[in-house]
């Protein structure tokens, strides 16, 4: 263990109160933590969201992709995203699409066999909308350019 949390009380309220949407699934892939700055970014309460198939947050264009990465991980327990932020969409209980970022992290027994994955989520829909506007005034200043210099 890398780090000492000297009552287990304490490391539950850190994971629960964090604004940081912080979920646990096992093997299958059925969620087991779902902290409250999940039940802010995805809408569902933890009542609804543990037992429940982390598909109900992914869009269902891309729930076959992730099947496949979620079991291959599980089984290899080799994630190429280790250290790097993942970029996708998700899915709120509403039906609203959000852009998220997430670390994730594999979990392990002790004698090292991997028992599920946990990610920090973000959401930055917001940001990836600035970003988008910004993106497409670009393209239109560049097409003006483009005119004039004819």
């Amino acid at each position: 263990m890398n780090f000492t949390c000297t009552h287990s009380w304490l490391c539950e309220r850190i994971v629960d109160e964090s604004h940081v949407a912080i979920v646990y699934a096992d093997r299958e892939g059925i969620i087991r933590l779902w902290n409250a700055g999940a039940e802010s970014m995805f809408g569902y309460t933890a009542d609804e969201a543990v037992g429940q198939s982390m598909e109900m947050i992914i869009p269902e264009k891309h729930r076959a992709r992730h099947d496949e990465g979620y079991r291959r991980v599980m089984q290899t327990g080799i994630t190429k995203y280790g250290r790097d932020v993942l970029a996708v969409p998700g899915l709120r209980k509403d039906g609203t699409r959000i852009s998220i970022e997430f670390y994730i992290s594999l979990v392990r027994s002790p004698n090292g066999d991997v028992l599920g994955a946990a990610a920090m989520i973000q959401d930055v829909t917001a940001r990836w909308e600035r970003e988008k506007a910004m993106r497409a005034k670009l393209a239109a200043l560049e097409a003006k350019a483009a005119e004039s210099g004819k």
